[in-house]
């Protein structure tokens, strides 16, 4: 891009600014009504809430804001680089996204859209989708090269279903090939894509893998998500829990995430979890525990003891010799060796908290808070790990 280019790209801020989110619904729209074949990849279920169209619009407006330096942006692009090759998508499909992203700003945007700018947002889309495509293509060729990896979709047999808690069920899966389960990093997921016959399309979701690599089966432990004031409830992890039991047949991707755990550091580990943002910590946990080489410091929050998933697992931690915390929203005197929610970070910080590592996975308000605290006690970002379910950033 040329330094009109960037100019150009930079006068749009304000008009992304208020009204991003106008300008990616109505690329949404417009893009899957004419390649319907996209609706297989795009949860259907966030755009009817909205949270693509927000999630996009946000990333447009980063990416206008730092067009001058690009590089800032590099770890959110790895973030959804993985999210993208979890789901299928291809070097072919950023010529489809162009063209509807730059029709839907000269559509939305009329007169204001010269054929200047229309060119700068060609060249600034051109630059962006080259790095997503050689990210991408590094990753697709990392799984294929993993032992028992793959690229793309691949069968898998449902072969134990086990509830952990009222609102968690763990799905055992084993490849109806017979062969070798991938190797995968504590902290990564894996997409499931099932049919869903009221919209008729297959629909992908990303699970954690709770459980550590090198058994007989991949684990995931999914919530059925019940609907809520303003979201309908979950659809697939709805068919899973109601309709897919051993025996079944689910389609995955490859194992992918960046938010893994740092084998290579000594640091005590802190892992700060909410709700269903315990599966990845199980890996975690896990795996560090068979390590036996780091201090642990496990700390889970739930709304009560009925849907706390794993803690026969956790409590083996700390028998063990791990630290472990457990924060209920509601409690009763049943509830043994548990404290009132919210919790402080001065009550589960190591005696030597800028020396630890952290790892929160939790519901969006659960992350930004102790993000907020975490950083406010002084730790560095380079010892903070997030990850967050769901469209969208903390």
């Amino acid at each position: 891009m040329n330094e009109q280019q960037k100019a150009l790209v930079r006068a749009t801020i304000p008009v992304l600014q208020s009204s991003g989110v106008a300008l990616t619904s109505h690329f949404y729209q417009r893009m899957l009504s004419h390649n319907p074949e996209l609706k297989h990849i795009f949860n259907q279920g966030h755009q009817g809430a909205g949270r693509q169209q927000q999630a996009l619009a946000g990333a447009v407006l980063a990416y206008a804001q730092h067009i001058d330096d690009p590089s800032v942006l590099l770890p959110v692009v790895e973030r959804i680089a993985h999210k993208h090759v979890s789901l299928g998508i291809r070097a072919e499909h950023y010529a489809i996204v162009g063209k509807h992203l730059l029709t839907s700003i000269q559509e939305v945007l009329g007169d204001a859209a010269s054929a200047e700018l229309i060119d700068a947002w060609a060249a600034a889309y051109g630059e962006l989708a080259q790095l997503f495509i050689g990210l991408e293509n590094t990753l697709y060729q990392q799984s294929v090269d993993n032992t028992g990896g793959w690229s793309g979709w691949k069968p898998f047999r449902i072969v134990r279903k086990q509830p952990e808690s009222d609102e968690i069920t763990s799905f055992y899966l084993q490849p109806i090939d017979g062969g070798r389960l991938p190797n995968y990093q504590p902290g990564q997921y894996i997409s499931v894509r099932v049919y869903v016959e009221e919209l008729g399309i297959f629909q992908p979701r990303q699970y954690s893998l709770s459980d550590i690599a090198g058994g007989s089966a991949l684990r995931i432990s999914v919530k059925r998500q019940g609907a809520g004031e303003t979201s309908p409830e979950g659809k697939v992890s709805n068919l899973l829990h109601s309709q897919y039991d051993v025996g079944q047949i689910v389609e995955l991707s490859a194992p992918a995430g960046e938010f893994v755990l740092q084998q290579s550091s000594e640091r005590p580990v802190v892992l700060l979890s909410g709700g269903v943002g315990i599966t990845p910590m199980i890996a975690i946990a896990r795996t560090l525990a068979q390590q036996g080489k780091r201090d642990i410091h496990f700390v889970h929050s739930a709304r009560n003891r009925h849907v706390h998933a794993f803690r026969d697992v956790s409590d083996s931690l700390a028998e063990k010799g791990a630290k472990v915390h457990y924060f209920y929203d509601q409690t009763d005197a049943q509830d043994q060796h548990v404290s009132p929610a919210p919790f402080a970070l001065t009550d589960v910080l190591p005696e030597a908290p800028h020396d630890a590592e952290y790892y929160l996975c939790g519901p969006a308000a659960f992350m930004r808070h102790y993000l907020s605290e975490l950083k406010a006690h002084g730790v560095p970002e380079t010892q903070i790990f997030a990850e967050a379910f769901g469209s969208g950033g903390v």
